[in-house]
C-alpha cells in the first residue's frame, strides 16, 4: 500500500500505519477532510483517528503528491472530480467548484479527499461465471449496484476468467475499456492487476469512443466496460452488440425498475439487450450477489442449501452452495 501511504505527510502516514497495521485487506476508504479527524472505512465498520486533523498545508501536500507537483497535469481530473493513481486506487476530490459557461471547469480550494482502495480478489467471480456462460457462449451481462458493492472487483475477475479460461471452458479474447483506470489499475498502459492471458486494455479512454476503437483494432470476443450511463455510452454499446461482440458492463443503481426510468437507458430494455442482469446488495459485504436475472427478468440464482451457520467456500464450478459469497 506504499502507493497510498506516500500521498500523506509523515505524521498522518505514521498514524494511518499504526491504526491499520495488518488490516489493509479489509479497508475500503480513507477519508481526509480539512480540519476534521481522518476517517478509516473498513468492510464492516468505521474508525477515526481523532488526534489527526489535517490543515491546509497538509492538503496541499496531498495535492502535490497526486499531481507530482504540477496541477496543470491534473486539469482533466480536476474537472471530473477524481484521480486514479498507481494500483488502480481512486482519489475523489471535493471543494469549491469553478464553472465556465455553466460547465465545471475545475475544483479549486480542494478540502476533501476520498481514497478508495482497489483490491484484486482472485477468484471473486468463480461461483458467478457459470451463470454468465450458456450454450457455449457468454451472455450480454449488466451488473447493477450502488457504490462500494463490488461491481468493479467482480468484472475484473470475470475478465481474468474469460481471458484465461476456467474449468473446461477455453479462453476467449477480451477487450476492456478502462476509462477511469480502475479495472486494470494501469501504469503507462500496463495493467497492474491480473486481467487474463488473452485480455487487451484501452486505458483512460472514454467509453463511447473506446468501444468501437477496441472492436476495430483488437477484435475482441467479449467487451468489458465499467459504469455506463450516458446516452453516448448506450449508443456505442448497442453498436458493439450489433457487431456480434458480447458486452459485460456495470452501472450504478438499486434495481431494474429504477434503471428503466432513466431515459438514456431506455433502448437497453426495449430491445432486451441483456441476457443476464446481476443485482448486488449494498446491505451485505462487497460482492454479495442478491439476484441474477435472465432475459425474462426471472431470478435464476440458486438458493443456498447451507445451514444458517454453515459456510461452503468451495471453488467448484458445479456446486453453487453459497453462490452469494463471491
Amino acid at each position: 500500500m506504499e502507493e497510498i501511504l506516500r500521498l500523506f505527510p509523515e505524521r498522518i502516514r505514521r498514524a494511518i500505519q499504526s491504526k491499520t497495521k495488518d488490516r489493509w485487506k479489509v479497508m475500503q476508504e480513507i477519508r481526509f477532510r480539512l480540519n476534521q479527524p481522518v476517517e478509516l472505512i473498513f468492510d464492516d465498520h468505521t474508525e477515526w483517528i481523532e488526534s489527526i486533523k489535517p490543515d491546509r498545508n497538509e492538503s496541499i501536500f496531498v495535492l502535490n503528491q497526486l499531481s507530482e507537483f504540477s496541477l496543470y497535469r491534473m486539469e482533466d481530473e480536476l474537472r471530473e472530480g477524481y484521480v486514479t493513481i498507481e494500483g488502480g486506487h481512486r482519489v475523489g476530490l471535493s471543494g469549491k467548484v469553478n464553472t465556465l459557461n455553466g460547465a465545471v471547469k475545475a475544483i479549486q480550494y480542494i478540502a476533501f479527499f476520498n481514497i478508495r482502495i482497489a483490491k484484486q480478489k482472485i477468484g471473486a467471480a468463480l461461483s458467478l461465471i457459470p451463470y454468465l456462460y450458456t450454450d457455449s457462449n457468454y451472455q450480454n451481462t449488466l451488473f447493477i449496484g450502488a457504490p462500494q458493492t463490488g461491481k468493479t472487483t467482480l468484472i475484473r475477475d470475470v475478465a481474468r476468467l474469460i481471458g484465461t479460461g476456467w474449468s473446461t471452458v477455453s479462453a476467449q479474447k477480451v477487450g476492456i475499456i478502462d476509462e477511469r483506470s480502475e479495472i486494470g489499475g494501469s501504469k503507462k498502459g500496463i495493467p497492474q492487476h491480473d486481467l487474463g492471458l488473452r485480455t487487451d486494455v484501452m486505458d483512460a479512454c472514454p467509453k463511447a469512443e473506446g468501444m468501437m476503437m477496441m472492436i476495430r483494432s483488437m477484435s475482441p470476443e467479449v467487451l468489458i466496460v465499467d459504469e455506463i450511463g450516458s446516452a453516448n455510452d448506450v449508443q456505442a454499446l448497442m453498436e458493439a452488440i450489433n457487431t456480434g461482440v458480447t458486452v459485460i458492463c456495470t452501472i450504478h443503481g438499486k434495481s431494474i425498475e429504477e434503471l428503466k426510468k432513466r431515459p438514456s437507458l431506455k433502448p437497453l430494455f426495449e430491445y432486451d439487450v441483456f441476457q443476464r442482469i446481476v443485482l448486488l446488495d449494498r446491505q451485505r459485504q462487497p460482492g454479495y450477489i442478491h439476484r441474477i436475472y435472465n432475459q425474462k427478468e426471472e431470478n435464476i440464482l440458486q438458493k443456498t442449501r447451507c445451514l444458517k451457520n454453515e459456510v461452503d467456500w468451495s471453488a467448484s464450478f458445479h456446486r453453487h452452495n453459497n453462490i452469494n459469497r463471491v
